[in-house]
């Protein structure tokens, strides 16, 4: 299901962290601050806010700068508002794309986003164009194990499969089980090199280097986008 191009854009995401650390603690907050506002302040209650915390702590965000989100989320600070949008559309060799934005401002947040598709030889398409072929998926990135042992681990805690990706497994889980799971493989001390809630398509794009670069141009282009939280694609590398 997840095809062998979602580890590589985990790598190539996490290259780029440094980067752009200002901006990526910006849109860490926005995610805190959406997950507070939806849920409440704290994370034991809030799985939301406590996947948030997890994400922004990984990105060594300062644990000040995070209760400040949690406060301006909760509305014991004052703070923008922002509004959760998906966009979608197609990339180049017809890939899906779902793009989901916090923005203050869609006036300005839906143009930008419009012409960074069209800028590099995609569309901006309508709602649910694209949509319906994605799922909410817990990924969690495991490697230096056994198939055997994993697969053991990860079905008897619940996961839906695993599946090799490179010199890596991905274990595949439904949103509800995406904590017991990683908590289990926690346990017997597996090396999860990445954990997180995704949208992952059933029906895959494959596309060759040359034309894969292409996309990860435009994913790059999205991503760097201040408004921008995750971007989602169907690609699949060859």
């Amino acid at each position: 299901m997840a095809g062998h191009s979602h580890w590589a854009r985990i790598k190539h995401k996490k290259a780029v962290v440094d980067k752009r650390r200002g901006k990526l603690w910006s849109k860490l907050a926005r995610h805190i601050i959406m997950a507070a506002k939806s849920g409440g302040g704290n994370p034991s209650e809030n799985l939301s806010l406590r996947y948030a915390i997890d994400r922004a702590r990984a990105a060594n965000m300062p644990n000040d700068t995070i209760d400040r989100a949690i406060k301006r989320g909760t509305g014991d600070m004052e703070g923008v508002t922002y509004q959760e949008i998906v966009y979608e559309g197609y990339a180049p060799g017809g890939v899906a794309v779902m793009v989901e934005a916090l923005t203050d401002n869609v006036n300005r947040t839906a143009p930008e986003i419009r012409n960074i598709f069209e800028k590099n030889g995609g569309n901006l398409g309508s709602t649910n164009c694209v949509a319906w072929q994605f799922k909410k998926k817990g990924v969690i990135i495991v490697s230096d194990v056994s198939e055997e042992e994993l697969m053991e681990a990860a079905l008897e805690a619940g996961a839906e499969d695993v599946q090799p990706d490179g010199d890596v497994f991905e274990v595949l889980t439904d949103p509800s089980s995406f904590e017991p799971v990683r908590e289990a493989l926690t346990a017997r001390k597996l090396n999860i090199q990445n954990a997180e809630l995704s949208m992952i398509s059933d029906v895959r794009v494959p596309l060759e280097a040359e034309a894969a670069d292409r996309v990860m141009k435009m994913i790059d282009a999205l991503e760097d986008n201040d408004d921008v939280q995750e971007v989602h694609t169907n690609m699949e590398v060859k």
